[in-house]
């Protein structure tokens, strides 16, 4: 494994799980501290969730692409592939792997935080017909921002606009949009206000899958083009890094 993998499949695993870390322990702050309140433990939730992400693409962005999610990454690579500017077939072996055992660390961890059992199985049932379309509404709609912010040159706004897309979709979509496989397996470990049953997990993942590839078609027919930045999606691997002089403080010219 060369070096520069290396560091990519550790951000992604530390990434993940500390994305799965803010979703799970913030629902189970939420439980705590609103008890009986579902509405209000959902807003505590996905108020966290939002500027947790936002801060983990940020950090992360530059050394993977900060994708968190295979579907994400193979996104990337499925539009990359022809002209060689997304990730190569060593990443989307490797990312889906790191990103899965990070989501599952990162709900032990969360349990662990709160001094519950470290290793937990939800027993949170959440399947039904509408929660299965709410799963492909919010992938579909995922893939869209981010694929569509690459295309247009606006990768740097995904950290916001990624967050701002997830926190919308915890509200108009029955399922509170997962919209990931990786965390969806994480959220099995932690029987808590955001974890699932594993029997609600299959269905969930088939609903992103589906979604996903909805969400990228209909980019690629409204941006014919968009394989030749593929590269950034989320947002540039490998972005260009200040020095220490550039972060040193510029005397004044006047």
């Amino acid at each position: 494994m060369s070096g520069q993998l290396g560091r990519r499949l550790v951000a992604e695993f530390v990434g993940t799980a500390l994305l799965v870390c803010v979703v799970v322990g913030s629902g189970i702050a939420a439980q705590q501290l609103s008890p009986g309140n579902t509405g209000l433990q959902l807003l505590e939730n996905s108020t966290a969730t939002v500027l947790g992400l936002g801060a983990l693409i940020l950090v992360f962005g530059p050394i993977s692409g900060a994708h968190f999610n295979p579907i994400v990454s193979v996104a990337d690579w499925l539009l990359g592939r022809r002209n060689g500017t997304g990730i190569g077939y060593r990443e989307l072996a490797g990312y889906p792997l790191a990103q899965t055992a990070g989501a599952v660390a990162g709900s032990m961890l969360a349990n662990g935080m709160f001094d519950l059992a470290v290793v937990q199985i939800s027993t949170h049932d959440r399947i039904t017909g509408g929660h299965l379309v709410g799963e492909v509404v919010a992938t579909a709609g995922l893939i869209a921002v981010i694929v569509a912010l690459a295309r247009t040159g606006r990768a740097a706004l995904s950290a916001a606009t990624v967050g701002a897309f997830i926190g919308a979709a915890y509200w108009f979509t029955s399922s509170t949009s997962f919209a990931n496989p990786a965390v969806t397996v994480g959220r099995i470990f932690s029987d808590t206000f955001a974890g699932i049953a594993p029997g609600s997990a299959p269905g969930y993942i088939a609903a992103q899958i589906l979604g996903g590839a909805l969400g990228l078609a209909l980019i690629v027919w409204l941006y014919p083009d968009v394989s030749e930045v593929a590269a950034d999606i989320t947002t540039p691997q490998d972005a260009a890094m200040p020095n220490a002089d550039q972060l040193a403080v510029q005397p004044s010219s006047s």
